[in-house]
């Protein structure tokens, strides 16, 4: 990121035509620039109607201008909005007015890093922004705002207080030689990690449940050719995403669709039918579904219900990285009844859609997907890393207080405390900020 001292602007709404556009403009300059564009400084926190003009005072445009004095604002430094007509020139002609007037361009994210980096925000609620931004889906949404708002955040600063405590605990015994056993030996270190340890597995499915609603589930459909791969990837999506014909090779290149399941974003993938074949396109295919085979969260493996078992081949099996969930498809043609059986096969029919309302229950138990999503946080997968470190630590602690290790206690709470401190930002790297905060869109 460039200099954090000087004054940014940008424009704060999508690009386009539009009844309203905002130029948002964050630094020590604003004053003077409000002096430039509006020929005053507004009232603080109060909407001015004025004229927008350039440094020749030629009129730009005429709107709405919104000033915030630091550090009342939400970058935490002086802020001034101006609301025009949302027009591409009549956008792109204020912004330079302000640029001419002594701001640069703010880059990605640069208006949210600062309210960062002054205090104003966690780097939870910094991310919560444009995770609030992007949401797929209502219960997205809401739990984007719940980590806005902090729920996340309070949740893992008062791990950190406890870690806190823990760690002043053992460190003063290790100042104490001759009371050191007796320190870990009555019970009460072991107990508090204990109870530390139950609150991160429980914040970790929470945020694991986050994080699925925030990225959603890769799933890519494997099998034989006209197994029905491309039929089931139309009956989920509820259009004609994939070619079907009943010709053998059809889908040559990967066909990708999206899906909610009770809120959940799940990324479907349709593959090419794994076979040997001379023909180059399919073999392309066939090399591309390997790939996404590779990068899949879940891989569903049809199979015609007309043929036995072991139509599934070692070499198609060997090609899965990870358990399949096993769908056998075309009981319209098979007559068998659709459900799933006790051995966890999945029994549909792509073509009539029975059975598909016990694949998507299926779905559910396999992804965990909770049907409430009250008290979920979003979360990203750098904090479920975090958080696993985090609780490998308490483990490691917990085995070194069985063995009076003290020292490696204190050692395994600080590396905890500091997983736990860079989800919040308490120890960041700025190379970990530059990469979260270009994510974000311009403007924000």
């Amino acid at each position: 990121m460039l200099n954090q001292f000087d004054t940014i602007a940008a424009i704060a709404t999508p690009a386009g035509r539009g009844g309203v556009g905002v130029v948002r403009v964050s630094g020590t300059l604003v004053p003077m620039i409000a002096q430039a564009i509006l020929h005053k400084v507004p009232n603080p926190r109060y909407a001015t109607y004025s004229p927008f003009v350039t440094a020749q005072n030629a009129l730009i445009d005429q709107g709405i201008a919104l000033y915030f004095p630091a550090p009342n604002s939400f970058t935490g430094e002086a802020v001034l909005e101006l609301q025009g007509h949302g027009g591409a020139v009549v956008m792109d002609q204020l912004l330079s007015a302000v640029l001419a007037a002594g701001a640069r361009l703010a880059q990605p994210g640069e208006f949210s890093e600062r309210a960062f980096l002054n205090g104003k925000i966690d780097l939870t609620q910094a991310e919560a922004i444009a995770d609030l931004i992007d949401s797929a889906s209502v219960q997205a949404m809401r739990s984007a705002l719940r980590s806005l708002q902090g729920e996340f955040s309070h949740k893992i600063n008062a791990l950190l207080e406890q870690l806190i405590l823990l760690r002043t605990y053992i460190e003063a015994g290790i100042d104490f030689v001759d009371e050191e056993i007796d320190l870990l030996a009555d019970g009460q270190v072991q107990q508090k990690l204990s109870v530390l340890k139950q609150t991160l597995q429980t914040i970790f499915a929470q945020a694991q449940q986050g994080f699925l609603l925030n990225e959603g589930v890769k799933i890519a459909l494997v099998g034989e050719p006209n197994v029905g791969k491309s039929s089931l990837l139309n009956c989920l999506a509820g259009r004609e995403t994939a070619i079907v014909t009943p010709i053998a090779g059809t889908t040559r290149d990967i066909v990708r669709d999206q899906i909610q399941l009770d809120g959940m974003p799940l990324h479907i993938i349709d593959t090419a039918g794994l076979r040997e074949t001379t023909d180059i396109v399919e073999q392309e295919g066939i090399r591309r579904t390997k790939l996404a085979l590779e990068d899949a969260d879940l891989v569903i493996l049809l199979l015609d219900d007309r043929y036995a078992d072991d139509q599934a081949t070692p070499e198609l099996l060997a090609s899965i990285p990870s358990e399949p969930l096993i769908i056998r498809n075309k009981i319209d043609l098979s007559n068998h009844a659709a459900g799933v059986s006790p051995q966890g096969m999945v029994y549909i029919s792509a073509k009539t859609g029975a059975g598909v309302d016990a694949l998507k229950d299926k779905l559910r138990q396999r992804l965990g997907v909770q049907t409430q999503t009250e008290g979920t946080f979003i979360a990203r997968r750098r904090h479920l890393e975090a958080l696993k470190r985090t609780l490998i630590a308490v483990e490691n602690a917990m085995d070194c207080v069985t063995h009076y290790q003290n020292e490696l206690v204190a050692e395994e709470l600080r590396l905890a405390q500091q997983a736990l401190g860079e989800i919040t930002g308490e120890f960041t790297s700025d190379d970990l900020l530059g990469k979260i905060f270009s994510t974000f869109c311009i403007g924000k």
